[in-house]
């Protein structure tokens, strides 16, 4: 990613304006000996677990997860450690804690059904200083950045994030060589590895899998470019390679290639971008950190690293942009798009902070920019399979019912006004958040890694839609009635994720077979019925022209279901379950191409809407809508939903195009 300046300079500002200068901290690079791998002992388990399914099957989980340990969820009120988010992700009770003194408790959260698999997420930035701000017996402690952090929540929140996540560097109680931050990282380092260690179930029933991760929070000119950065095993880096020493992606994965892939310790990694939606552009740009073209070795190394990225969670849908195009543009508008997508393009604030358009972060631009970039290197740097996930910072991963959501969360004005029933506290522009699906023959890390890498995943906007996506040449049109549909499937071709080969001996257009199941949900709150199916390709046409088409391929757009906004039943009804054998009639055998399959549920509303509704609120009413409630009949209030799910592509390459396979 290129660096600018004018956003540091502001920063800068901001950080004067909190108290002092920041004493000069020189940048550095951390020394090789302390990114070392921490154990290098043991072997990758091939254990067989009870349920073992050659064909596989999808587990859900969150795998963006952030706890106390992270200085933002802690300057917020979080108290949840990583030992209780995994404990929540299985299934067991929890109690929140207040945020803040002029706030009450919410009741006791539980998930309706325990998540397969997590991975606690927390930023990695500043554990050092958050630990030696809550050590008295640490040098630092006593230092006025701590005072701020123990006395002025809101005010170290702004100081903290600007001087490590915009500034790139530690506190200057972190010593002359930041010796003493660096030191103090290793203990929420160690917790967190010792809380997956606890969690992972390693007896034969095989009943939750925890991942070794934290977030690597890499930040420019208000940019997101955040990763969440995931561990096969336990083999990991001693200390987090984090965006203050390494403040670029390329830094990232050459850090996490020194420290983890080139090891020799048995260490493996991938990165998980997530917010693309916030990005303003930049996290996918093609280009080096000095604003050169991405050569093919450095889109080899970031297709390696990174296969996967992040298209949904709370702070909102990173599919594609929903806004109006413009009238040259040769995408025609697809209205679904509009699902959850935020008002901004990247986490700016006053006037920088500014709209989404199509080239701001969105997946199908990517996955285009994609086709284009394999054309020029060779190589495909953005060959990305779909997750969903929460960014959740309470330590409640995988909590996405929006019903539930709204019996435990307050819907607050923009002036930060809250209701009498107090909880989460949540923008009413985000939501709860979704899940992600992961392809596997058993519920270990080492089948759930390789479903990973392979990119045989999808993500969704909260329920546990069941979804199956195939490619391949010579799918049978009543492949949907086979008894042995899933293992027909694998056999004639790729599941999603996957590179569809040209066949000489199969001429004509690729087949796609998509099956869908709804959520079947539990005996007190049964799943949706599934509206339909769509197929959403994308391509280069021989002019270099990005092109998008859009197919509904099973169900019916107008099955007439819909919800009473009064008292938000659903009505009419839907599919339980699609099924259909696709054939692209528009197919080009010279021309590059990605399919992904996108389910839609029958509309429902809103976590907001059904607050409003709890709360009475009456938009007709001349007195208003109660204090705290201004949203529900705000004009840009969108009271229903399409919960959803994104199956990764499947990308088709022309044998002869002399395109260099991205691994």
């Amino acid at each position: 990613m290129r660096l600018s300046s004018p956003y540091k300079l502001i920063a800068l500002i901001a950080v004067m304006t909190v108290a002092v200068l920041l004493p000069a901290v020189a940048q550095s690079e951390m020394p090789a000996e302390q990114i070392a791998v921490a154990d290098q002992s043991g072997a990758q388990s091939h254990r067989r677990c009870t349920e073992y399914s050659p064909l596989r099957r999808a587990y859900f989980g969150d795998l963006h997860i952030h706890t106390e340990l992270s200085m933002d969820a802690y300057l917020n009120g979080t108290r949840k450690t990583p030992a209780d988010a995994y404990r929540f992700a299985r299934g067991e009770p929890m109690m929140l804690e207040t945020h803040s003194a002029a706030r009450s408790a919410p009741g006791q959260l539980q998930l309706r059904q325990p998540l397969d698999f997590a991975a606690v997420t927390d930023h990695a930035e500043k554990f050092g200083e958050l630990t030696i701000c809550r050590s008295p017996e640490l040098p630092g402690y006593r230092s006025w950045q701590c005072k701020l952090f123990r006395n002025w929540e809101r005010a170290a929140f702004l100081f903290f994030h600007v001087t490590a996540n915009l500034l790139h560097k530690y506190q200057g109680f972190c010593g002359d060589n930041n010796e003493h931050c660096v030191a103090a990282s290793s203990f929420p380092w160690q917790q967190t590895q010792d809380a997956a260690a606890a969690a992972n179930d390693s007896t034969p029933e095989c009943s939750f899998t925890s991942f070794v991760a934290y977030e690597w929070t890499g930040m420019e000119d208000g940019a997101n470019l955040h990763r969440n950065v995931i561990f096969r095993n336990e083999q990991v880096p001693a200390l987090p390679i984090n965006s203050i020493d390494y403040p670029t992606d390329q830094a990232l994965w050459d850090g996490l290639d020194a420290a983890c892939v080139d090891a020799g310790s048995g260490c493996e990694v991938l990165t998980i971008p997530h917010n693309s939606n916030l990005s303003g552009g930049l996290m996918f740009d093609g280009l080096d950190t000095d604003g050169t073209p991405y050569t093919a070795e450095q889109a080899a190394q970031q297709a390696r690293l990174e296969p996967l990225m992040e298209v949904m969670q709370l702070k909102g849908a990173s599919e594609c942009y929903g806004g109006e195009r413009d009238p040259g543009d040769s995408i025609k508008r697809d209205r679904l798009c509009e699902f959850e997508q935020l008002s901004r393009s990247s986490m700016s604030s006053g006037s920088r902070r500014k709209p989404p358009n199509a080239n701001t972060g969105f997946a199908r631009q990517i996955l285009r920019d994609g086709l284009s970039l394999e054309r020029r290197t060779g190589v495909n740097p953005y060959k990305l399979g779909f997750i969903a996930s929460t960014d959740n910072h309470l330590g409640i991963g995988g909590y996405t019912d929006e019903v539930e959501f709204a019996q435990n969360d307050v819907e607050g004005s923009r002036k930060g006004r809250r209701s009498e029933q107090q909880g989460l506290a949540l923008n009413p522009e985000n939501n709860p958040g979704g899940l992600a699906a992961i392809f596997a023959e058993q519920n270990d890390r080492d089948s759930l890694f390789a479903g990973l890498q392979r990119r045989e995943t999808y993500g969704t906007s909260g329920p546990r839609i069941q979804l199956r996506f195939f490619g391949g040449w010579d799918y049978p049109q009543d492949l949907c009635q086979s008894e042995n549909l899933v293992a027909r499937g694998y056999r004639g071709g790729v599941p999603m994720g996957g590179d569809l080969p040209r066949s000489d001996s199969q001429p004509g257009s690729p087949k796609f077979l998509v099956k869908a199941m709804k959520d079947p949900g539990t005996d007190s709150r049964p799943g949706m019925d599934l509206q339909r199916v769509q197929i959403i390709k994308g391509w280069v046409d021989d002019d270099g022209r990005h092109r998008e088409q859009r197919y509904d391929v099973a169900g019916n757009a107008d099955n007439g279901a819909g919800v009473d906004l009064k008292t938000c039943r659903p009505t009419g009804t839907g599919s339980g379950s699609l099924c259909t054998v696709w054939a692209d009639p528009e197919f080009e055998a010279d021309q590059s191409a990605w399919y992904y399959a996108r389910v839609l549920e029958n509309p429902t509303c809103r976590w907001t809407q059904h607050r409003c509704v709890a709360q009475g609120v009456d938009c007709s009413d001349p007195a208003g809508p109660p204090e705290g409630f201004e949203t529900c009949c705000a004009a840009g209030h969108r009271p229903v939903v399409q919960e959803r799910a994104y199956s990764s592509p499947i990308w088709y390459t022309p044998a002869d195009s002399g395109l260099m396979e991205s691994e």
